[in-house]
């Protein structure tokens, strides 16, 4: 084997192998083994125009663009890079968007750098805001959470980022660490809660008395001490009643006032966050169709590049028939191959097609002589998939012959009319001319039949 050909197949293995981890977001473990595609060759406009893809679905937009142009760059023609850089540019504002996203992204770098993390959440807020799908801006914001203690909020925003992209190093250390967080603080409040059990609080008068809990109850208690207690509890409970529980009614009433207001901001700030999902998820559902279409060219080219290679083996090695490799190759899409697939199937066809044209003609004359139109037509059909104008038209001219022989006179008139219309100056144009001149005449004579019927009928009356 080839040291290029080599190099393809290590090449097309590692696309597949992205291809595979991008399906399940596993974004990160994609653009490696893209990244190793493309090391093998450069040049393979699938795994490039792939991780531009990849690289669009982290946020990180600037470098698909740039994996897209270079795609470009190789391929000018029938490259779906140039239907993804002219829907980015198409779309209203969202470059200018992703702009200001970065700007804020790199300005709040500047805060944390000078501990003002307070300005650096509100810029983050803004660029995920903008641009929901940027990942290192929700990985910033959950270390910035973190580091003020903002436990809930970390989590939160590290979750959105691991919903992006499901393998990311940084994200999942940020979860671990978040975990090993939530463990340690449970541990403390137990101990707390433990360390309460050992001693008994109880109010006597305006105080709050706290004492250890101790094993067995005094039953000698005297009985002037318990009505001490008693008479301290109902002076309490007095005090408290008359004094103490105004005030504490108004200082409720004001809280549940200022929990009111802050509970309307709450449902306003909700309502327009639910308003931008819902035009976010109709946005993702009008591209939907557009992400089928590209899985399907990549799928097409993927099965092109698996023919031309498997093809390319069996022509080299001899071990299949020409018949099998051409019934093989016309399944091939070859404008959706590279510059080395190309090659591989332009020299193959060059030498199989006209001799599989050929053979099929040669044996397609034999048919027709002896009325065995069906077979002469499957087989002129797989000729003019090959090359149309075979035999300078002849094939094409036997072809309508055979068409019209078996009685399906429509497709015998459209390839005598194509055969005038795109082989002139032939022989067979020729021929296919008096053969449309003739099926005319024919049925010219029936029409002056009918004519004349009618005539007498005028005349009768």
């Amino acid at each position: 084997m080839e040291y290029t050909q080599k190099l393809s197949y290590q090449s097309m293995h590692w696309y597949n192998d992205g291809l595979k981890k991008a399906k399940i977001r596993d974004l990160s473990g994609a653009i490696t083994s893209l990244k190793k595609s493309l090391q093998y060759n450069r040049a393979n406009i699938a795994a490039r125009n792939l991780l531009g893809l990849v690289y669009y679905g982290r946020g990180d937009v600037v470098e698909a663009l740039v994996e897209w142009i270079l795609s470009k760059n190789f391929q000018s023609h029938d490259n779906i890079a140039n239907y993804y850089i002219q829907k980015v540019r198409e779309t209203t504002g969202e470059l200018e968007a992703i702009n200001q996203a970065v700007k804020k992204y790199n300005q709040s770098l500047e805060y944390c750098w000078q501990n003002g993390e307070d300005l650096a959440i509100i810029q983050l807020k803004k660029a995920v805001t903008v641009h929901p799908t940027f990942v290192k801006a929700h990985q910033l914001l959950a270390l910035i959470y973190m580091h003020t203690e903002q436990y809930a909020y970390a989590r939160q925003s590290i979750r959105t980022a691991y919903k992006l992209d499901t393998t990311d190093e940084f994200t999942l250390r940020c979860m671990h660490e978040l975990n090993q967080i939530r463990r340690s603080r449970n541990v403390k409040i137990k101990e707390k809660e433990k360390k309460d059990k050992h001693t008994i609080t109880y109010n006597l008068g305006n105080e709050t008395i706290i004492q250890p809990v101790s094993n067995s109850i005094k039953d000698n208690a005297g009985l002037h001490t318990i009505l001490n207690i008693v008479l301290g509890t109902v002076v309490g409970v007095a005090v408290m009643w008359f004094l103490i529980m105004p005030a504490i009614n108004a200082s409720r009433q004001d809280e549940v006032n200022e929990q009111t207001v802050k509970f309307s901001d709450q449902i306003a700030t909700q309502t327009a966050q639910i308003s931008a999902l819902k035009k976010e998820l109709e946005e993702y559902r009008s591209t939907s169709e557009e992400t089928e279409n590209v899985q399907a060219t990549a799928a097409s080219t993927q099965e092109s590049y698996e023919i031309v290679i498997s093809v390319a083996s069996h022509y080299r090695a001899e071990d299949m028939s020409d018949a099998a490799m051409v019934e093989e190759l016309l399944k091939v899409n070859p404008n959706s191959l590279g510059t080395i697939g190309r090659e591989d199937y332009d020299e193959i066809t060059a030498e199989l097609y006209p001799r599989m044209c050929s053979s099929l003609y040669s044996t397609s004359r034999e048919n027709y002589q002896v009325a065995n139109y069906e077979t002469a037509i499957s087989n002129l059909e797989q000729v003019m998939q090959m090359n149309e104008g075979y035999s300078d038209g002849a094939a094409l001219l036997l072809l309508a012959q055979s068409y019209e022989k078996s009685g399906n006179n429509e497709q015998a008139n459209l390839k005598y009319q194509k055969l005038v219309e795109s082989y002139p100056d032939t022989e067979a144009a020729e021929e296919a001319k008096d053969a449309l001149k003739a099926r005319n005449s024919d049925t010219a004579p029936e029409e002056d039949e009918g004519d004349a019927a009618g005539s007498e009928g005028d005349d009768t009356e």
